[in-house]
């Protein structure tokens, strides 16, 4: 086999990068270019361009076409164009900015250049010094430093673009000689096959083995470029990375130009881009999944026999198992295999970053009560304060009929701080389940977290502090929810501290708000309980769900009927009053007994449960008479107030109303005299205008036993200790005053009242203890203390020192009332009014003889002779009055000395 000799050629044959490639350099330097490369020895190569095989057998069993002429071969440089002169040579410099700037712009001072082109401006030539003026620095210079600076900068970054294609074109042409030196190599190889065959094989291996040298060339060549490829795309984001600071970026703001780096934009978008989208990072981590499998593929490909196919499946092993690459062989799959699985490794850890802090954030939420409520039909409780633990009691108790039911708490609070606080209240919820969730009523995102549009009834407390801001902060959770697009399904009970502010709240609210004053309704029932003993338990058995309390409901098969008849028609409820259809649904308690109910009306009842009472058949009532007539002894009081609240004079002309002619009112309490009367003219109370009471003041401090001394607390029918406004925002402080005033009244009503020898009915106590001393003081006066904290009012209870102690659990009775059923609200208020109906506790003998026998439907008829609707009675040996008795048409024997409680009109 005979050597072919490559033709010569210098070893400088490629492109030059220099400096003279970009600025054009003299034609003498390609001159002499030329003379060196002609006198360059030629170097002897193994292999030619264009073989020649040393048969013609194998000349003719050649397949490819002879190539054409390298470019060592190409003609000579043309001559160098005109400008291209010896007196061009040497160094080359372009204009910086600096020499720009100070080029003449006058016509005159072109004339120093020579007409020539060539000649340099004369270094003889003397310029007339000229005086320095002072430079006023002017916002188009700066803005022209500033083009410049980025002029550099942008020719900067495209010399690095150069040199980038420059070393991308050199690898490629290495790899192209390489490609070319392997088909040489396949060639000689087809040869030597030829030479073999002619002897040892016959025609058809010859043909296949030609086939397989044929398809390997396309093969390598297609993964020498997959390998560049793969490397291309790893090196240009390394590339960008360093280089991306070489260009800025203008930013224009308020007509000034700033020089922001494209680093720092990139990094606010991705910024922006990871904060804004919730699935952001997720989708990146995909992204750069894809591409390691991709990437890893073509690497594999290139440094493998496998087709793309299989590559791209290995390197989705490698990436999701690390351990796969243990059988790779040689040393270029070995590192790609290597690099894979470090990269999927590198995935591996932020895809479990990434569910951790998913899964973290979850438990998060859930801990913190930010999830979302999906629920229906609930009852909806926004706020917190300590009359919650008897509010969720007494709705447990509503839902107790219908198998339980779900209440949902939302206040400004943490999570399992109100869970731990509720689970120490130890009330049986009997299947009704609580739920609560962190967030601020004002807010309509927190409302819609917890279902408020589809809540059946939605309760706003008051929260603990000054009354106005209570009131206030009431108004705009109204606001908030009126807002709420999605509109309300239930209604809203609200409750307010001062009974000023219930306008401002219905206007708001419309017919969607229903407003319980807790100050006005403790200061009502605290002067009725006052005159007549007995009644605070009566109003309690009633608000509460313990018991009975009132529903309305429609009955078709009473339409038609007198009230007189659907009196005795239920035997397990007392009808009270009918909700009048034709008088668009008012509420009428205490009806005539001729009234008929007519299509649409429905009644009002006192029973157990809304499931507990129908209406059955008309039983035979004989009704009687009466045994004497009615009258009312209206003889004058003397009571006494202690404290202030801050709607008293609300409650001097309830009580005005309510006494008799010649009564006495003592307040004391601390506030000035003067102060007093002002602030009960400010509030609306005229002092001449006072029919039947007459005021009299005393300036003292309610727990200091010598200031009490100075009354004379024997001669008082009633004493009503009051919440102190001054300290009415803590419940725990005004608790204790009411505690410590009550004992100081009473201890030194039991040293100023002889000792009596019957035995006390309150109480099992010695007659020589302090508590029996006191509770024979609590037979000759009637006290009524407001407590506000209700586990204060339970020890109070138990003790029996005082009549009764009205605290803030009435309130929350009401409120769960008015929530069960909105209309009970209109109830409440009349019960509570001035005028129109009210409870009365009535003697037995207004109504009967002693030893009389009568069942209660006799009894309830006979109350109808004075007007009256009589819903239960205490016997004259118990302690706690019977509310909707059973057996109503069973006779029983009864005394004088029992008492009836009645509805009727005020007197």
């Amino acid at each position: 086999m005979s050597h072919v000799d490559a033709d010569s050629s210098p070893p400088s044959s490629s492109p030059s990068f220099s400096r003279d490639w970009f600025f054009p350099s003299p034609s003498p330097y390609c001159a002499h270019s030329a003379a060196a490369a002609a006198k360059t020895p030629k170097y002897p190569r193994r292999f030619s361009t264009n073989p020649r095989p040393s048969s013609s057998s194998a000349a003719s069993l050649d397949p490819k076409p002879p190539r054409p002429p390298s470019f060592r071969s190409a003609p000579p440089v043309s001559p160098p164009l005109p400008y291209r002169e010896a007196r061009y040579a040497g160094p080359r410099r372009r204009l910086g900015p600096s020499l720009r700037s100070e080029r003449p712009r006058a016509g005159g001072e072109k004339k120093a250049v020579s007409s020539g082109g060539g000649a340099a401006p004369s270094a003889g030539v003397d310029r007339k010094p000229e005086a320095p003026a002072e430079k006023v620095p002017s916002r188009c210079e700066g803005v022209g430093d500033l083009r410049r600076r980025l002029g550099l900068r942008w020719r900067m970054a495209f010399l690095v673009a150069i040199v980038l294609t420059a070393f991308s074109s050199v690898v490629h042409k290495n790899f192209s000689l390489r490609s070319q030196v392997e088909d040489l190599q396949g060639q000689i190889s087809q040869l030597r096959i030829t030479l073999q065959a002619c002897s040892l094989l016959d025609l058809a291996e010859f043909e296949g083995s030609i086939d397989k040298q044929n398809q390997d060339g396309p093969n390598k060549r297609f993964k020498n470029i997959a390998l560049i490829s793969s490397l291309s795309i790893l090196c240009i984001p390394i590339l960008l990375f360093k280089c991306i600071d070489k260009v800025p970026r203008l930013r224009s703001s308020d007509c000034i130009l700033e020089e922001v780096s494209l680093k720092k934009q990139l990094a606010y978008r991705l910024d922006v881009f990871f904060s804004v989208h919730p699935y952001a990072k997720p989708l990146a981590l995909l992204v750069a999944t894809l591409l390691l499998i991709f990437l890893g593929g073509l690497a594999l490909f290139g440094v493998t026999d496998d087709d793309m196919a299989d590559c791209l499946w290995l390197s989705w092993t490698y990436v999701a198992s690390a351990g796969n690459h243990a059988d790779s062989e040689g040393f270029g799959p070995r590192l790609v295999s290597l690099l894979i699985s470090f990269g999927g490794m590198l995935i591996f850890a932020m895809m479990l970053g990434l569910v951790s802090d998913a899964i973290s954030e979850k438990f998060d939420s859930l801990r913190k009560g930010r999830s979302e409520v999906v629920e229906q039909n609930h009852t909806l409780i926004l706020g917190w304060s300590d009359k919650l633990g008897s509010l969720l009691n007494q709705l447990a108790l509503a839902n107790e009929s219908l198998g339980g039911g779900t209440i949902v708490v939302m206040a400004e609070r943490d999570k399992e701080e109100m869970e731990l606080d509720i689970a120490k209240m130890e009330f049986d919820f009997s299947g009704t389940s609580v739920i609560c969730r962190s967030g601020s009523p004002l807010i309509l995102a927190d409302l819609k977290k917890v279902s408020v549009s589809k809540a059946r009834a939605i309760i706003v407390l008051a929260v603990d502090g000054n009354a106005d801001q209570s009131d206030a902060r009431a108004l705009r959770t109204v606001l908030s929810l009126t807002g709420v697009k999605e509109g309300l399904r239930g209604h809203i009970v609200v409750e307010l501290s001062d009974l000023d502010n219930e306008i401002l709240v219905k206007l708001v609210g419309g017919d969607l708000v229903e407003t319980v004053v807790a100050h006005d309704v403790i200061g009502r029932l605290m002067i009725q309980c006052a005159r007549q003993p007995g009644l605070a338990q009566i109003w309690e058995d009633i608000l509460g769900f313990e018991n009975c309390e009132f529903y309305i409901k429609r009955w078709p098969q009473l339409d038609g009927m007198q009230f007189e008849d659907v009196l005795i028609s239920f035997p397990d409820a007392i009808p009270c009053g009918i909700k009048v259809a034709s008088c668009g649904g008012k509420i009428i308690l205490n009806p005539d007994d001729s009234y008929v109910l007519q299509e649409g009306d429905e009644v009002l009842v006192i029973a157990e449960d809304d499931d507990t009472y129908a209406p059955a058949a008309l039983p035979m009532v004989w009704r009687g008479h009466l045994p004497k007539e009615f009258s009312i002894d209206q003889s004058s009081e003397k009571i006494l107030f202690c404290g202030w609240r801050r709607d008293m004079e609300d409650m001097i002309m309830v009580l005005d109303a309510s006494l008799a002619p010649d009564s006495e009112l003592w307040m004391f309490n601390e506030v000035p005299e003067e102060e007093r009367e002002q602030k009960l003219i400010d509030g609306g109370l005229e002092i001449s205008r006072l029919a039947n009471i007459k005021l009299e003041n005393r300036e003292g401090n309610a727990v200091i036993r010598r200031h009490l001394e100075s009354l004379p607390l024997e001669s008082f029918d009633s004493i009503l200790i009051l919440a102190d406004e001054s300290v009415e925002d803590s419940a725990i402080q005004a608790d204790s005053r009411s505690l410590a005033t009550l004992l100081l009244i009473r201890d030194i009503q039991a040293k100023r009242l002889p000792l009596s020898v019957a035995p006390s009915r309150r109480g099992n106590f010695s007659q020589s203890s302090w508590m029996g001393e006191m509770q024979q003081a609590s037979d000759k006066s009637v006290i009524i203390s407001e407590i506000l904290d209700p586990r204060t009012k339970n020890l109070l209870s138990m003790s029996k020192i005082s009549d009764y102690v009205l605290s803030n659990e009435l309130v929350s009775m009401a409120l769960a009332m008015v929530a069960e059923d909105r209309q009970i609200n209109d109830v409440l208020e009349e019960l509570f009014a001035e005028e129109g109906n009210e409870l009365h506790i009535r003697p037995a003998d207004l109504y009967l003889c002693e030893g009389e026998e009568l069942s209660f439907y006799e009894l309830l008829l006979r109350t109808r002779l004075r007007r009256e609707i009589m819903i239960g009675y205490r016997l004259a040996n118990a302690e706690k009055a019977v509310i909707n008795p059973p057996a109503k048409d069973e006779r029983r024997t009864w005394s004088v000395r029992d008492v009836f409680v009645v509805i009727t009109d005020k007197e």
